[in-house]
């Protein structure tokens, strides 16, 4: 016999992601669910792809109001695909090589701090390079100003 839709723990248990969770995937819109008769949830089996793919999502670190906007261009009452997940990781793939190629310089510039101690306000080329904030006054200035300082 397949079951049509699933309990909460039943979606907990083949998804491995807790019950409070997946309430709170629910309140944030990221997945639905019918009550039954007796007013308890039933997912729909689509639905525990669609974990998947927040789970996954998340571990890319996609924000999940990205990852909101991204499982309302799927079609409801359908298990999203191949194809599905192409086109999602696709709009994705953009900021993870930028989040990448930031992490790459980090680390490559850590290099120049390790032993040097002194993590110098005036120099440090990861905190503030080329005292670019210096620029702006004493005090303390964004580390990453919203808009452009040059």
């Amino acid at each position: 016999m397949v079951i049509k839709a699933l309990t909460v723990g039943q979606l907990a248990a083949r998804s491995g992601v807790a019950v409070t969770a997946l309430h709170f995937y629910e309140t944030k819109g990221l997945i639905t669910s019918n009550r039954n008769a007796g007013n308890q949830r039933r997912y729909p089996r689509d639905v525990l792809r669609r974990v998947v793919v927040i789970k996954i999502a998340q571990r890319l670190g996609i924000p999940l109001a990205t990852i909101h906007e991204a499982l309302q261009t799927l079609p409801n009452g359908r298990t999203p695909t191949a194809a599905d997940w192409e086109r999602l990781s696709a709009l994705w793939r953009e900021d993870l090589d930028e989040r990448i190629n930031k992490l790459m310089m980090l680390r490559d510039k850590l290099n120049g701090c390790i032993g040097c101690g002194c993590l110098s306000l005036e120099a440090c080329p990861l905190r503030n390079q080329d005292d670019k904030l210096g620029e702006h006054g004493p005090g303390a200035q964004l580390l990453e100003p919203t808009t452009p300082t040059e």
